[in-house]
């Protein structure tokens, strides 16, 4: 009996030591020392070539070098306003909180205190401070802002500051690498990378100007609110543009594409503001816009390039210098322009007294015309040239109306009445356009008038239908008026 207990005690120790080796082992209860433990695999999937180190190297350096010389600005506004600007686009600084203060950056640009950032962070303030890369603070003065390209200069009383390296903008190319450095959502020193997407970015409608000046580095380095005045920098660590403005979802952060302001004109207008608190800036003088397919074939273009004048300010450079109405304005000083804010972004870096000169194409020729730009004249508020005709040419029996099916609009004659409330003596009234047609893709609208057409001054429907008649198969160049007295040329192709 005491033997069957020995077996089974001597069984139940064998089970116990063998579950326990199991344990030990298959379970791993048994911790290993700290100096044995080995994490992750031996050694890099990739290993970086040269190239691909230096690469990554120019990104560390930027941003190391480049830093130092991006500040924060605070600032307490006088008031805070609303965001004049539509949900896709806007200004990030403008989305203040009611306490009225608010931040964004700015660039170091002398080494005693000289500092450039965006008009729309320092507008209406009564206090604006300034924390340098060092954690140092101090108070800013403004010294000048212009409105018209969103810029400003502040200054800092100190000494020997790092100063950023104003590059050439000029040279920029689409799909080149970039590096946007700012102090976004209150985070400084943030450094963001992308490309350049796109330049000559305009017709956004972020100033709110008639004369505000939109050439844009577009980007995809991500901006937020708060990277406002900060630099865009290639990655020689040349500043090329300060950022001004966001693509933003309706939260108001970064969508894709943020916008920069070119430095070369910034450099400009720094200047003049540094020197006298404020731009001298010149202007030609005339009403411009863009040159489409149907433009470029009513006056004879080989394809669609240049700018078209659709209107001459009385009394401005243009109007002294032999730049007409219609005339196609191809190259400013050698340089080609293609689109109405590529010449504004040029002449706006020049001031009043500067003569440039003017490539133009005008009835199937190239000319040239040396035009010394001149001060704005806010009296005068520039508007373009109404031309006045003898009324006698009017033929008031054709006082009916008529319709082209194939362009889509119908036209009729002008009555005393409507030229007393136009303030004109010749043209046609738009009084229908009809849905989807060529005349609604050129955004002729009803109650437009169309007081020339192939450079011919029009008189009454039968005017017009002569001039189409003879553009069959080609395209017409309209001249197109508002009740306003504002003009524009519009082109549209002619069926046969």
């Amino acid at each position: 009996m005491k033997s069957k207990k020995l077996i089974g005690v001597l069984a139940l120790l064998a089970v116990g030591i063998i579950f326990g080796a199991i344990l030990v082992s298959g379970f791993s209860l048994v911790r290993p020392d700290y100096a044995d433990i080995k994490l992750g695999a031996a050694a890099p999937p990739v290993n970086l070539d040269a190239d691909a180190t230096a690469f990554s190297k120019a990104f560390i350096e930027v941003a190391e070098k480049v830093t130092p010389t991006i500040v924060q600005v605070a600032v307490v506004s006088e008031k805070s306003g609303d965001d004049p600007h539509s949900d896709m686009f806007f200004f990030p600084f403008k989305d203040m909180p009611q306490e009225q203060r608010g931040s964004g950056s700015g660039i170091i640009i002398t080494d005693d205190g000289y500092i450039l950032t965006n008009n729309h962070v320092v507008e209406n303030a009564s206090k604006v401070s300034v924390t340098l890369n060092d954690k140092r603070s101090f108070d800013a003065k403004i010294m000048g802002t212009d409105p018209l390209t969103d810029l400003a200069v502040i200054k800092i009383d100190a000494k020997g500051l790092p100063v950023a390296y104003l590059g050439n903008s000029d040279d920029l190319k689409v799909g080149q690498w970039v590096m946007a450095i700012g102090n976004p959502l209150a985070l400084s020193s943030t450094v963001t990378a992308g490309i350049v997407s796109s330049l000559g970015r305009g017709s956004l409608g972020l100033i709110n100007d008639p004369y505000g000046v939109e050439n844009f580095i577009q980007t995809d380095a991500v901006i937020n609110p708060g990277n406002s005045g900060g630099a865009l920098v290639d990655l020689s660590g040349s500043v090329i543009g300060v950022n001004s403005a966001i693509a933003a979802s309706r939260t108001g952060t970064y969508i894709g594409y943020g916008f920069a302001i070119p430095v070369n004109l910034v450099k400009n207008v720094a200047k003049d503001l540094i020197a006298h608190g404020k731009v001298s800036r010149g202007y030609i003088g005339v009403n411009i816009g863009p040159v489409d397919d149907a433009i470029a074939k009513s006056v004879g273009l080989d394809r669609p390039r240049g700018i078209i004048v659709q209107g001459i300010v009385e009394g401005g450079s243009a109007s002294k210098a032999d730049v007409k109405e219609g005339d196609i304005i191809l190259k400013v000083d050698g340089k080609n322009v293609n689109a109405p804010n590529e010449l504004q972004g040029y002449i706006a870096g020049r001031s009043a007294g500067t003569t440039v000169k003017l490539t133009i194409f005008r009835d199937g020729k190239e000319i040239e015309r040396s035009v010394t730009l001149k001060a704005r004249d806010i009296s005068s508020q520039n508007e373009p040239v109404v031309n006045k005709e003898d009324d006698s040419k009017n033929n008031e029996s054709n006082s009916g109306y008529l319709t082209f099916d194939k362009i889509g609009f119908t036209v009729k004659n002008l009555s005393s009445q409507d030229k007393k409330e136009y303030k004109v003596e010749n043209g046609v009234v738009i009084s229908e356009v009809k849905q989807f047609s060529k005349a609604e893709d050129q955004n002729l609208q009803k109650g437009l008038l169309i007081i020339e057409a192939d450079k011919k001054h029009i008189h009454n429907v039968n005017d017009l239908k002569s001039v189409l008649d003879n553009k069959k198969g080609s395209a017409v160049l309209l001249k197109i008026q508002d009740g306003k007295g504002n003009s524009r040329f519009v082109g549209i192709e002619v069926p046969d």
